[in-house]
């Protein structure tokens, strides 16, 4: 039997290098899409370099989708890319509509045209829920509170018209936090576990924070990735939240980081407005009862040991995180 094929967008991102090893594991025949930049920005991969094929093609160009859908003729996709920095998207709402929202689109034309046979996973966020309170699971409604939300809602039910109106097999997995040592440095979790490392060897002396109180469920993306790779086994298509059900605040990542090379996070974590969002998504908490239910799946890494993980990878790289912070999804 010829080995399943698969397409990956945003091939350079910490989902798909997750998504990339997964499937190679399983002895697919990966093929990423990458946008073309003047910087290679291939680290997350530099591993697999070797072991996928690489297309360049962007979100905000229907031609190139195109292109990599025929070229890769896949058995199964995984839209794993977006403009996912939250606050970003408060300061350039329409590129983030163009790539998070319309790219969706793109693609699914490109899908309906030349790979209809394919099985579609897009990437959803909790922060569609926004002030929906927890737990949120597939019934709950959508209150976004951001334009990056508001984007990802678009694709969302996109991705729900084409499955009806065509027949595709396409399936949302609304993904909750997920986390790693290959987070974007912007990231609040990447922030304080880089914030850590330096105050630890003497290369800060402070971490500056926004919102100490916000909740989020964190898991490891490496036990989403599964996740997302199961809802495309499936008989028929179905949209699933993916989350571990257990809610922790900024603070308590802030505080368990610190505690991990015996420093109280008090005395280091300062409080700036600038941080903080134009509108705040408070609490946000999975029910991922019924994708455990229908794929077996359950998450394998607990919140400490994520938090661990990240602050010892962080130790060891010594590199500082880059000014900003964001919750993200």
């Amino acid at each position: 039997m010829a080995a399943k094929r698969t397409l990956i967008t945003g091939i350079t991102g910490q989902d798909a290098s997750y998504m990339a090893e997964l499937l190679l594991s399983k002895g697919y025949e990966v093929f990423g899409l990458k946008r073309r930049t003047s910087n290679s920005n291939t680290q997350r991969i530099s591993h697999l370099l070797d072991k996928i094929t690489i297309l360049d093609g962007d979100m905000t160009d229907s031609a190139s989708l195109a292109r990599a859908v025929k070229t890769s003729s896949p058995d199964e996709i995984y839209n794993l890319a977006a403009q996912s920095f939250v606050k970003s998207s408060f300061a350039q709402p329409e590129l983030t509509a163009e790539i998070t929202g319309l790219g969706v689109t793109r693609l699914l034309e490109a899908i309906r045209t030349h790979a209809p046979n394919s099985r579609l996973f897009q990437a959803s966020s909790s922060e569609m829920f926004g002030m929906t309170p927890p737990p949120q699971n597939e019934k709950s409604p959508f209150h976004p509170r951001s334009p990056y939300a508001c984007a990802k809602m678009y694709a969302y039910w996109m991705i729900i018209n084409y499955r009806e109106a065509y027949n595709l097999f396409a399936s949302n997995g609304i993904s909750f936090n997920h986390e790693s040592s290959r987070r974007g440095s912007e990231f609040v979790t990447q922030k304080i576990a880089h914030g850590v490392a330096k105050i630890k060897k003497g290369l800060a002396k402070e971490l500056v924070l926004g919102n100490l109180d916000a909740k989020r469920d964190w898991g490891h993306a490496r036990d989403f990735v599964e996740a997302m790779w199961l809802t495309l086994q499936n008989h028929e298509p179905h949209d699933y939240v993916i989350a571990t059900g257990e809610a922790h605040s900024v603070r308590e990542f802030a505080e368990l980081a610190f505690n991990t090379v015996d420093l109280d996070y008090r005395a280091f974590v300062k409080i700036d407005p600038q941080f903080m969002r134009p509108t705040e998504v408070d609490y946000l908490c999975g029910d991922c009862s019924l994708i455990k239910k229908e794929t077996g799946w359950t998450p394998k890494t607990t919140f400490q040991s994520l938090v661990k993980e990240m602050v010892e990878a962080a130790m060891e790289a010594e590199t500082p995180a880059n000014p900003g912070e964001e919750i993200g999804a």
